[in-house]
């Protein structure tokens, strides 16, 4: 059984995962921080294994008495909302933040991936969040991202995401795979640069539809996707627009380019 311990002060050395908002650190630590119900019961769906549990006095015995009887002995630290504030610095989503322990992420692709979504440079949390949404709504296989983009573990992208980090399998590029499109097109996969061009295709392009394995690159807000990703991918892809509208967000363009391209 869970061990409640409430908390009188902020200074305990077991709460630094929920105190220390430099996320690099824990990562280095090995550990990442889930916050809601929801999202902390995904990641024990998925294997995840807890660290130490931080939760509002009144969900103790309310939305978070279930996952506190999955917790076995690991400790809960429970204070009230005023405290809780002045520990985290923030205000908790319904009240409940659990520290959990980092898988080694895989070296390759699952088996019978046919659709990837590819972010390059996305340091920007909260999209590279919703893409993640987007991705396991619309099943996308898997996320690869490139050494420059946001870690999926950070607290604020899981939290957008609504865990689905947690679902869709991803992993880093790495920085001796700078030619991962090259690398994609040798395992089979169609690349499509999500890019404003003129020699484009349109996103409803049947040989994208059609395309028994598709990889969507998607790029930074701002700067795009490099020239050099564009000139390697196989097509240069774009959503056409209204009203003079140039773009959509990066993860609003994914949520559209995954949906019109899905696996049949």
């Amino acid at each position: 059984m869970a061990e409640i311990i409430e908390i009188k002060d902020t200074s305990g050395e077991e709460l630094l995962p929920y105190t220390d908002t430099a996320e690099l650190s824990l990562k280095g630590a090995g550990l990442f921080v889930a916050e809601s119900p929801k999202v902390i019961r995904t990641a024990l769906d998925a294997g995840y294994e807890p660290v130490s549990l931080l939760a509002e006095k009144k969900y103790i015995t309310g939305q978070a008495a279930d996952i506190i009887a999955r917790l076995g002995e690991v400790p809960v630290f429970s204070a009230d909302k005023a405290l809780l504030i002045e520990l985290t610095g923030y205000k908790l989503t319904q009240g409940v933040l659990c520290a959990m322990k980092r898988k080694p992420l895989p070296q390759a692709s699952p088996e019978g991936v046919r659709r990837v979504a590819v972010l390059e440079d996305i340091m920007n949390q909260t999209n590279v969040g919703a893409i993640f949404r987007s991705a396991a709504a619309m099943g996308i296989d898997e996320v690869l991202l490139t050494e420059g983009c946001s870690d999926p573990l950070f607290r604020r992208t899981i939290r957008v995401s609504m865990g689905t980090v947690f679902q869709v399998p991803w992993r880093f590029a790495g920085r001796s795979e700078e030619d991962y499109i090259n690398r994609l097109r040798g395992e089979g996969f169609i690349t499509a640069a999500m890019a404003l061009r003129p020699d484009t295709l349109s996103i409803d392009d049947k040989r994208l539809k059609t395309a028994d394995k598709l990889a969507i690159v998607l790029g930074t807000e701002g700067d795009g996707l490099k020239d050099k990703t564009i000139a390697e991918c196989d097509y240069t892809v774009k959503i056409p627009m209204a009203h003079g509208v140039d773009s959509l967000n990066v993860a609003a363009a994914g949520a559209v380019a995954f949906w019109e391209t899905r696996a049949r």
